[in-house]
């Protein structure tokens, strides 16, 4: 369990007093952040408008009315009568400003260490030459294209381009395979599609454009399959369906960013369900930017000229989240092809001295991982840059935690947790720099997000187990789901009346601190007590054998569910039956005999995504035979057999 009692990390007084926070925060009137938070959720319109001014948004009109909610708080208008676009926010402006447009804008690093930079001059002009080709070819304002494209800078240039000529563009993840694509491809209804003839991963080409093609096959919208040359020479090409991007971008003259209303989409990207079609969440011009501009510079206190790097993918929401996060603040954002172990279990560590990176975003599994190397990969390395570790994805164990803090960070660099969702835009909860710090915890809701805790009857609870909610609208709260607002209406406003119910199960502690335990719909309920996997994972990481665990329910006739452990051991540790029962004699010790799970597996990889979040649905359906739903986002799909062996060996 997390140490819910005493800070690992406490600000400093220079920290509370010129973080963008606590300047912020001491400008308004502030000098604590609790009241600060009640006062950002009771005025919501007031908080909002000063932060769109605290991050120098510019508008085209100035909006006249911050918050319209006419509609319910299921389909607030932000911003009304505002004009604005978010690709001027994020590059024309700062390229346009002599002072600014020679610095830093993106920096790019490919798996086989290849390196590219652009200026914010530079990006614009790319992005320019793309609109045009775009209009070009046909596209206009409205029209979806999407984007299916690995982590080079291309896939940037695209998505300003797109927001240029005031279409919408939707990102899929790189790993998925063609089913994948073409699901969400005909749910967007897309006339044209950005991709790769391929990308390397680990040394080795993956051919992407196989995996377009078969999709665009499938699509009845789709006019134009637009392909970025990354390895050259290996794809296929259809004449009349292929456009080279080389072909569209030749036309470099001056494109302005059309003027749009606030309210109008600039994305949508989908979200795996577990059952049925994805979920395309709908995010506007003066949404999703401003929320994670917000997020990045107001609360993980990113400033201009900073370098700003999340190891993700532009499929998941922190894709964009890194783009608009940093771009928006005059930040320079790292892309990165590759892996973080390879050529060598020093790669992200090299990369972080190298570009001297200032915020660095991973996810716990990804440390769990680099854990089994130990501190000696990054013994040879200077991390002074480093100002803020991220972590998004998963809750955290305490261990891993503990090692990239006190191990990796020398007990110097905060650990900003971050929770939140693609549709919310970024976090709820988040660890606020002029607060203290606890390991694996969250130390508040951040600024106009009104988290609290509901218990089974929709009471406010402290000190046990309950649903995340929201009990206000915000800016970058998702425009119901694409074509699909009863959808939208029952996964999020059925509960409780008003009330945004998350999905995720939290304990907010008596020192007002919170802890999440898991997913809602993952909590186990053991002859009537109820715990989340995450309690029983930590438990298991604890344990020096173990590198990463999973835990599942599975049916019980006595108990009605029981807990199942699979346990991916050390690499210098044999999984023997002996080092098992030990183990298991581990976890009867630290939860109880009542709790702790009778059954554990050893495999070698838990069936993860490409940002290393560990699908337990994919575990529990792979184990007991069932319909998987979407899996589409495993970017290690032959786990699943190993996982269907062990139950056919029973």
């Amino acid at each position: 369990m997390a140490n819910t009692t005493k800070a690992a990390w406490i600000p400093s007084k220079d920290i509370l007093q010129k973080s963008r926070l606590g300047n912020w925060m001491q400008r308004l009137g502030f000098t604590d952040y609790d009241s600060f938070h009640q006062e950002s959720i009771k005025k919501i319109d007031w908080f909002w408008r000063e932060a769109v001014k605290e991050l120098d948004i510019s508008w085209f009109s100035t909006p006249s009315v911050t918050l319209d909610l006419s509609k319910g708080v299921q389909y607030p208008d932000w911003f009304v009568g505002g004009k604005v676009n978010v690709a001027y926010n994020a590059v024309e402006k700062w390229a346009d400003d002599p002072s600014t447009r020679h610095r830093t804008a993106l920096i790019w690093e490919g798996d086989d260490q290849e390196k590219k930079v652009y200026t914010y001059e530079q990006l614009n002009v790319a992005a320019n030459a793309a609109a045009n080709g775009l209009k070009q070819l046909g596209a206009k304002h409205g029209d979806v294209i999407f984007l299916y494209m690995p982590m080079i800078p291309e896939t940037v240039i695209a998505m300003l381009a797109i927001s240029k000529i005031g279409a919408v563009f939707t990102p899929a993840f790189s790993g998925y395979m063609a089913d994948a694509v073409s699901a969400r491809l005909e749910a967007s209804g897309a006339k044209f599609l950005i991709t790769a003839d391929g990308y390397y991963r680990r040394g080795k080409v993956v051919n992407m454009k196989q995996e377009a093609d078969k999709a665009a096959d499938q699509s009845n919208s789709l006019e134009k399959v637009i392909v970025v040359e990354r390895i050259g020479g290996t794809a296929s090409w259809i004449t009349s369906r292929d456009v080279a991007w080389e072909t569209i971008t030749q036309n470099r003259r001056e494109f302005k960013a059309d003027i749009m209303d606030s309210s109008e989409p600039f994305m949508i990207i989908y979200t795996s369900g577990t059952t049925g079609k994805p979920k395309g969440t709908v995010h506007t011009h003066a949404g999703f930017p401003i929320k994670a501009a917000f997020d990045a510079g107001i609360c993980m206190d990113v400033r201009p000229d900073d370098k700003l790097f999340w190891l993700t993918d532009m499929g998941w929401m922190m894709g964009p989240f890194l783009v608009y996060g940093g771009l928006l603040n005059r930040a320079a954002i790292v892309l990165f092809e590759g892996t973080p172990d390879y050529p060598g279990p020093d790669r992200l560590w090299q990369l972080t001295e190298e570009l001297q990176l200032s915020h660095l975003g991973v996810s716990p599994t990804l440390i769990r991982s680099l854990m089994q190397y130990g501190t000696t990969p990054a013994e040879p390395y200077v991390l002074s840059s480093l100002r803020l570790f991220a972590s998004t994805g998963e809750p955290w164990n305490e261990k891993p935690w503990t090692w990239l803090f006190e191990d990796i960070g020398n007990k110097k660099i905060p650990i900003f947790n971050y929770s939140g969702g693609t549709e919310t835009s970024g976090g709820i909860l988040g660890n606020v720099l002029v607060k203290p710090i606890q390991p694996a915890n969250f130390n508040a809701p951040l600024p106009g997000m009104a988290a609290n805790v509901f218990n089974q009857e929709g009471l406010s609870v402290t000190g046990e187990v309950g649903e995340l909610v929201l009990q206000q609208p915000w800016v970058g709260m998702t425009k119901g789901f694409y074509k699909d607002d009863n959808r939208y209406e029952a996964t999020y406003w059925n509960r409780w009346k008003d009330t945004w119910v998350h999905g995720d199960w939290v304990i907010k502690n008596e020192d007002g601190y919170f802890n999440i335990t898991g997913r809602s719909d993952d909590t186990l309920n053991i002859a009537g007590k109820r715990i989340g996997p995450t309690e029983i994972e930590s438990c298991l990481v604890s344990h020096p054998a173990v590198a990463e665990a999973g835990v599942i329910g599975l049916p019980d006739e006595l108990k009605g569910e029981t807990a199942a452990a699979f346990v991916v051991v050390h690499s210098y540790m044999e999984p023997t039956e002996q080092k098992k029962e030990e183990i298991l004699t581990h976890l009867k010790n630290r939860l109880g005999k009542a709790l702790a799970p009778k059954q554990l597996y050893f495999l070698s990889d838990l069936p993860k995504t490409r940002n290393a979040k560990v699908m337990r649905r994919a575990l529990k359906t792979a184990f007991l035979g069932q319909s998987s739903g979407d899996l589409s986002a495993l970017v290690n799909p032959d786990i699943l057999e190993e996982i269907a062996a062990l139950r056919k060996k029973e």
